[in-house]
């Protein structure tokens, strides 16, 4: 990039937004966030660059960005450049983005809710900082050059089912609703947590061993909900004996609307029901004012109505 003369932020934006072809340099941040912009034609240089929530599909490839590259909820974003240098990567809901860049070199990485997001690069750089990649649904794998960092989120990453040998984080781990089984050994003293409470490794990787007393014996209200997640809802209401509170006939056979009252929280309430064609069987959690087995199936396929919801056929 040539050398240019440093411009206000409030003349870069508006240089981009005509869509100026020389170079910009701003020594602070360029703030274009919301703004209808769909490409940018122009050479950037600054410390911050917030584009989050415009229609742009790329970056320049000589655009640099020393601090806070911002591209949140960039829906038609579909690529970044090779070589992508900055100090901070926010990418969160960019649902159109498949891959990251070639060369990338970051601290902080969040591309949380990329829902297609499923390429990593074969040659990049995040360390020392925090990767959150929460619901990315298509993340099979991570990448053995990532690291070390201070803090990994995965929760959501329903596909993920281990982590690569000798990857290293100091702070925690938030596995919550992914499908990992196990650590490797260079993270047996890692802290960890499930979707943002932090839990113990039997909490985690031991459920079967979790029992309603101790449930119910849990003070604080977010652990006793991922102890009930983990050891099964279906599980711990047979255990406590759930109360009845309607009941009626599906495709699957009988089901029930159940409540299980718990002290200092408020009740657990859930329809008790069998998949028809598997024939297993579920307790699907509802929100506590359900008082019948049709108000909750029609809650959960999105009737507000229940009176509104009526299937030929309840699957």
């Amino acid at each position: 990039m040539a050398n240019t003369t440093p411009m206000t932020s409030w003349e870069a934006c508006d240089r981009i937004l005509a869509g100026e072809t020389k170079a910009i340099h701003v020594d602070g941040s360029i703030d274009l966030s919301g703004a209808d912009l769909k490409k940018i034609t122009c050479s950037i240089s600054c410390n911050d660059l917030n584009l989050s929530g415009t229609a742009i599909s790329t970056l320049p490839s000589d655009v640099k960005v020393r601090s806070r590259l911002n591209l949140d909820n960039c829906k038609q974003l579909e690529r970044l450049p090779s070589g992508l240098t900055c100090g901070s990567l926010s990418l969160r809901g960019c649902t159109f983005l498949e891959q990251l860049p070639e060369g990338l070199s970051t601290w902080f990485l969040n591309a949380s809710d990329c829902l297609r997001l499923s390429d990593w690069p074969k040659k990049a750089s995040v360390i020392n900082g925090n990767v959150q990649l929460r619901n990315c649904l298509e993340i099979r794998s991570i990448p053995d050059w990532l690291g070390p960092l201070g803090q990994l989120d995965l929760a959501g990453c329903a596909n993920l089912h281990e982590l690569p040998p000798g990857l290293v984080v100091s702070g925690w781990i938030d596995i919550g609703g992914s499908s990992i089984l196990s650590l490797p050994l260079s993270l047996q003293a890692v802290s960890l947590r499930w979707r943002s409470v932090p839990v113990t490794h039997s909490i985690v990787f031991e459920p079967e061993k979790i029992t309603s007393k101790q449930v119910l014996a849990e003070k604080n209200a977010e652990l006793r909900r991922v102890m009930i997640e983990r050891m099964g809802y279906l599980k711990f209401s047979e255990e406590v004996g759930a109360k009845e509170l309607d009941q009626d006939t599906d495709a699957g056979g009988r089901r029930q609307l159940l409540k299980i009252e718990i002290d200092g929280d408020e009740p657990l309430v859930g329809l008790a029901c069998r998949c028809p064609s598997t024939n297993r069987q579920y307790f699907l959690r509802v929100p506590p004012h359900m008082k019948t087995c049709h108000q909750a199936a029609a809650w959960m396929a999105g009737f507000d109505d229940p009176t509104l919801y009526q299937p030929l056929i309840e699957t």
